[in-house]
């Protein structure tokens, strides 16, 4: 087996790729709360893209002869880009629909079975397989199989079914796209809504990617992956967006921070028994959920600690630990939710902004409109008019 390594200016960045793309999909996964089933789908979409890029950085550069095993390893999750990306849009757009999104992923679970065949074969094989695509002028070995890597006859056409797949998935979710532009009076290429801006842009780099897929294709051939690094380059420029993105929009700017903090274990030294905490936690949710303690517009840590006698200390405690939240942030989280609550049973339209503001607690229209974009990426006012254009 020849084992030659090339590492360029493109493997290089499409290595810093990955590892910012498995970076960046840890926190939108981790960050799965408050309806926001689309940082789910944004994660495992990066978390795809990211794996696959990395198989082709490992082809591109000859590692994969040191690591044979994992030959052909990302080929399934060709199968999952275009369901990933189709749920994201309509997830985006409508946060609280409930459907059953797992069908999408037949073929990608399917595919991931099937090329079990693949993975046991002899490494031999595997090498043939990789300077099949990558370097056609060396020298193939000699191998014996007896299971085909390919019963059915179907691996050849992986590459049709796949861009298939692509195009059927990226136009459902253009077309739910441009109902949204529609109903809301927005031009596809002139609006001011921030979350259409962000869906048409991942739109548009989906769009290239197809373009290039296809154009490398017909140059190269369909059985040829020669021209996957281009992809490859491209999906990892889209990651390095991405990430600016995150960190233009976040609010780590706002306060002090250091360069190496250190863990601070705030309850390491706490008497609360688990017991003890879901009673907390539950004692909490009821003075929440059927008090509505939320709506009290000098609501604190203090207070809700007092309404159910407990220290504030253990009270900040179960709120941290059991909800990923601090006290501030589920405080927002109940007065978002209830507000959109509130917007549905308005149908008349009959609450301002400012009122609705006051309803669940906040003093301010400009607070209640900071929280309510933050959690469904969209004001009040555009929130009620998604409502009554569906």
């Amino acid at each position: 087996m020849r084992t030659d390594i090339h590492v360029g200016i493109f493997d290089v960045f499409i290595f810093l790729g990955v590892f910012q793309g498995l970076l960046l999909s840890w926190f939108f996964i981790k960050n799965v709360q408050n309806k926001r089933k689309a940082n789910l789908y944004q994660g495992l979409l990066l978390l795809s893209l990211s794996l696959a890029i990395f198989e082709e950085w490992l082809n591109n550069t000859g590692y994969i002869v040191k690591l044979l095993s994992l030959t052909n390893f990302s080929e399934s999750l060709n199968f999952a880009f275009g369901p990933l990306f189709y749920i994201y849009i309509r997830s985006s757009l409508n946060p609280d629909e409930r459907r059953k999104n797992w069908v999408h992923f037949i073929p990608f679970l399917f595919w991931l079975f099937y090329m079990v065949f693949a993975f046991i074969q002899p490494d031999e094989m595997k090498y043939n397989s990789y300077i099949e695509t990558k370097h056609p002028d060396w020298g193939y070995l000699e191998v014996t199989t007896r299971i085909s890597d390919d019963p059915l006859g179907i691996r050849n056409y992986v590459n049709q079914l796949v861009v298939i797949q692509l195009v059927a998935y990226i136009g459902a979710g253009i077309i739910v796209l441009l109902r949204k532009f529609k109903s809301l009076n927005q031009s596809l290429f002139n609006t001011d809504n921030e979350l259409l801006i962000i869906l048409r842009n991942t739109t548009i780099h989906f769009l290239m990617i197809i373009a290039i897929l296809l154009a490398t294709k017909l140059y190269f051939g369909m059985k040829s992956d020669i021209g996957g690094y281009l992809i490859a380059s491209y999906i990892s420029f889209m990651i390095y967006a991405t990430s600016y993105q995150v960190l233009n929009r976040s609010d780590f700017f706002d306060k002090p921070g250091s360069f190496f903090p250190f863990p601070i274990l705030k309850y390491q030294k706490s008497s609360l028994s688990e017991d003890n905490k879901e009673m907390i936690l539950t004692k909490i949710r009821n003075e929440m959920e059927v008090k509505s303690y939320f709506t009290n517009n000098l609501a604190s840590l203090s207070g809700l600690a007092k309404q159910i006698n407990e220290s504030s200390h253990h009270v900040s405690q179960v709120i941290n630990e059991k909800l990923n939240k601090n006290f501030f942030e589920l405080l927002a989280f109940y007065r978002v939710d209830h507000a959109k609550k509130l917007i549905r049973e308005d149908r008349n339209a009959r609450l301002t902004v400012e009122e609705l503001a006051e309803l669940v607690g906040y003093n301010s229209k400009s607070s209640f409109n900071s929280a309510f974009k933050k959690y469904t990426l969209k004001t009040p006012s555009e929130y009620r008019r998604s409502l009554s254009d569906q």
